[in-house]
């Protein structure tokens, strides 16, 4: 019988008493939501603690007993397939010494022993033996020597998610709005499903809030990424593939930021490329694809075999024109699944996962491969291409925060400018892609969550 441990916390934290209401302005934020350590340490407890966080997709983990190393916030998990097919997320951690007890990062194992005394546990968090129990007057069944564990842990469509908060709303309910860009993202691909490939890891020094800071924003574009567009559109005479909407007056163009309630934000540059009936007609997104070695030769073998389906499959093969970001550590841009991982105050694993398509209706008939090497190289843009830029601003923002008199960081970038934003009905903001919105209602989110009370919670 597995049992509830609430979390109780032995003593006051100095972040405790920290005035959000002062640190959180509509136009600004201060300087120490990035650099103080106590708060730090109180985001990784009602945040990372409080909310649903990403952890892992369900194509890591496929069958029974496979699993895959992760983290929430800094507590190392393992995120399982158990023998019986339930999704877990184990703390790795053994609750005798502490240790972990997986070291490989991926891999399938019903058991998982501790390297450093040998106790051992099922891949369902239960203990499974002791080395010389004889030594203990223990009752070993006693659930507090199991494994702890996530108490809630669901998936949506093929993504899983996990927190420690009893009173936390259904995933469902806090996904939101955010649902429908998440579902169209899947629905292009064939049974709309993907699967993750390996990765671009990468770290910054800098605190995790200025990667999703930047998740949405589409004011540095031209600034930031100008080699980025230089690439891109390298044979070109003039510029047009890529992200060379931005390169006019992108206050202007028809994309757009839709704030999605509970941090979530949309970033949808789609409308760019839309025919005058406001359609994205098939080979709209494989007309704007950069050029890499051996595109024609791909381009003809799938038009050879595919016809008239091979603008859509073709279109497979390219960078979704959108951002969807899930508050607080998951991205998706383009094909590619970005996770944030929180390391300390001023540094931050980014994983960028590559993603496939799983052709099991036969849409491609057997070019699934071919349209997969392509994705691949989706990967030239970014991460390897465009996020260098990003995470040196990074690192640049948190050695600037260092000037302690210099207090405060701006985001009012379109604020209290006349029909600049449609407010719907379902609470949700839409503004121009290259405005600060989708930050401003972020951090009210944010300070909401780090005044709050979250009933946290293990399972053994």
């Amino acid at each position: 019988m597995s049992r509830i441990d609430y979390h109780l916390r032995s003593r006051p934290r100095m972040a405790d008493e920290t005035d959000y209401s002062a640190l959180i302005h509509e136009d600004r934020v201060h300087r120490l939501i990035y650099t103080d350590p106590a708060i730090f340490e109180a985001e990784m407890e009602k945040i990372f603690g409080g909310v649903w966080v990403y952890l892992a997709h369900e194509s890591q983990v496929p069958n029974n007993d496979d699993f895959v190393l992760g983290r929430l916030g800094r507590r190392p998990i393992i995120v399982v397939r158990d023998s019986q097919g339930e999704l877990r997320a184990l703390f790795n951690r053994c609750p005798h010494r502490g240790a972990t007890v997986c070291r490989q990062p991926v891999g399938s194992a019903r058991t998982f022993q501790c390297p450093y005394h040998g106790w051992s546990f099922r891949n369902s968090g239960t203990l499974n033996g002791v080395p010389w129990p004889d030594g203990y007057a223990t009752d070993f069944k006693d659930t507090r020597f199991n494994l702890a564990q996530m108490p809630r842990v669901e998936s949506y469509r093929g993504f899983i998610f996990g927190t420690l908060n009893l009173a936390a709303p259904l995933l469902t309910d806090y996904l939101g709005p955010a649902r429908q860009p998440l579902d169209e993202w899947l629905d292009r691909h064939p049974g709309g499903v993907i699967r993750l490939c390996e990765a671009n890891r990468l770290k910054f020094k800098g605190n995790w809030k200025l990667a999703y800071d930047n998740a949405a924003d589409g004011y540095h574009v031209v600034f930031s990424h100008r080699s980025l567009l230089q690439m891109e559109n390298r044979l070109m005479s003039e510029e047009a593939k890529g992200m060379a909407f931005y390169k006019d007056k992108p206050d202007d163009a028809p994309m757009y930021v839709h704030y999605l309630g509970n941090g979530h934000h949309y970033k949808n540059k789609r409308p760019n490329i839309c025919n005058e009936d406001q359609e994205v007609l098939p080979g709209a997104l494989w007309e704007i694809e950069g050029h890499f070695p051996g595109m024609e030769a791909y381009e003809a073998r799938i038009r050879d075999h595919l016809g008239d389906r091979a603008d859509a499959a073709l279109d497979l093969a390219c960078s979704e024109p959108v951002n969807i970001n899930i508050f607080p550590n998951l991205s998706i841009l383009g094909n590619h699944i970005q996770v944030f991982q929180p390391l300390a105050v001023d540094e931050t694993d980014t994983t960028w996962f590559g993603t496939a398509i799983v052709d099991d209706d036969g849409f491609l008939e057997g070019l699934a491969d071919d349209i997969n090497a392509m994705r691949m190289r989706t990967q030239e843009s970014f991460p390897n291409f465009g996020e260098v830029d990003d995470l040196t601003n990074f690192e640049e923002i948190q050695a600037g925060l260092h000037v302690i008199e210099d207090e405060w960081v701006y985001m009012h970038r379109g604020l209290n400018l006349p029909d600049r934003f449609k407010h719907l009905d379902d609470g949700t903001v839409i503004g121009p892609a290259t405005d600060e919105v989708f930050m401003r209602e972020t951090y009210k989110v944010w300070a909401d969550l780090m005044t709050a009370q979250p009933t946290l919670a293990l399972q053994r």
